[in-house]
């Protein structure tokens, strides 16, 4: 049986990369082979390419473009080897995340990144997003008070966040069967009792 296809999205402070860990784990508790993963990233060459997006000054066409160039050896290297083995990915980002970051924050035209979108990974899509949403300012507070470097989007003003905000609002209404959104300004016990729930429907519609 084919494994199904998990990502996290946000804005960065959301809080969505401290719950990775937790679905993977919970998954695993019922008997899954999980494989984690990350974008950009996720592969060798993958790396190498996040460090360039996280760090670099880009033409937004250029990180867009680079962003799919990883993503497409992601899915062919990892996503797809480990849905086919029925593995489950939770991955942390995918292309909902291009949507938000550079059609949103970066103000390109989304009409031209579907087509790259269905040539990198027509094919497939998540069975369940879970988008984790935060105002801005509450999201912001907590990115100063991280202790690790912020990166290039880290360091973005408030109102390019808005915009990333928006657009993955905007996301969730058009594919609000495959997006959920959590409301991660809430305590961390009721937001893993809402990720619970969303994967047991999961789990319900895998065992149909």
């Amino acid at each position: 049986m084919r494994g199904k296809f998990i990502t996290f999205e946000g804005i960065d402070g959301a809080g969505k990369s401290s719950h990775v860990a937790f679905v993977a784990d919970f998954l695993r508790g019922r008997g899954i082979n999980v494989v984690a993963t990350r974008e950009p990233g996720g592969t060798p060459l993958g790396e190498t390419i996040r460090n360039l997006v996280l760090t670099e000054k880009m033409h937004g066409d250029t990180e867009a473009l680079l962003v799919f160039a990883s993503r497409r050896e992601h899915v062919a290297a990892v996503i797809e080897p480990a849905l086919a083995d029925s593995a489950w990915v939770v991955c942390d980002r995918f292309t909902d995340s291009t949507y938000a970051y550079q059609c949103g924050g970066r103000g390109l035209d989304p009409q031209r990144i579907a087509p790259i979108e269905r040539f990198v990974h027509g094919h497939l899509q998540p069975d369940l997003t879970l988008l984790f949403d935060a105002p801005i300012a509450v999201a912001r507070e907590r990115l100063e008070r991280g202790t690790v470097k912020p990166d290039k989007f880290e360091r973005e003003q408030a109102d390019f966040f808005a915009r990333v905000r928006l657009a993955y609002l905007n996301r969730a209404v058009e594919f609000a069967e495959r997006i959920k959104v959590i409301d991660s300004a809430q305590s961390i016990r009721t937001i893993r009792a809402e990720l619970v729930q969303h994967l047991e429907q999961l789990l319900d519609s895998a065992r149909a």
